[in-house]
């Protein structure tokens, strides 16, 4: 099974730009959906970005589909989310998963079963 670790997260002002990255060392994204949510303090995880693995669909939500872009590497078996104009209401920790959920379920957090541990994300001026 997969193990997925996120990196990038950071300080960052309002307007500006962070890529998060999430790779597993051990085993292959293949055969799996990748995904990308966000949990701010106080409010309940959020869905952010989706990436099948091997047929290529992604998604990203429609409250951040005009800043945000995910992508993968599949040489490298990582998996990014670009994040660009971050806004205060960006801050948030960001968490990497991967599960097998149908793509229609894509959104819903309990189709994930393994997680990352999350890197803290704050826009900040």
């Amino acid at each position: 099974q997969v193990q997925p670790t996120e990196s990038g997260g950071g300080l960052v002002q309002p307007g500006g730009s962070l890529t998060l990255s999430c790779t597993d060392s051990k085993d292959s994204f293949s055969g799996y959906s990748v995904a990308w949510f966000r949990q701010a303090q106080g409010k309940e995880r959020e869905w952010v970005a989706s990436f099948r693995w091997s047929g290529g669909n992604r998604d990203v939500a429609s409250s951040v589909k005009d800043r945000f872009t995910i992508s993968r590497d599949i040489g490298k078996n990582m998996f990014y989310l670009q994040m660009t104009n971050l806004q205060d209401e960006d801050t948030a920790t960001y968490y990497c998963a991967a599960g097998r959920p149908i793509w229609g379920a894509r959104a819903e957090s309990r189709m994930y079963y393994w997680w990352g541990q999350g890197t803290q994300v704050t826009v900040s001026s």
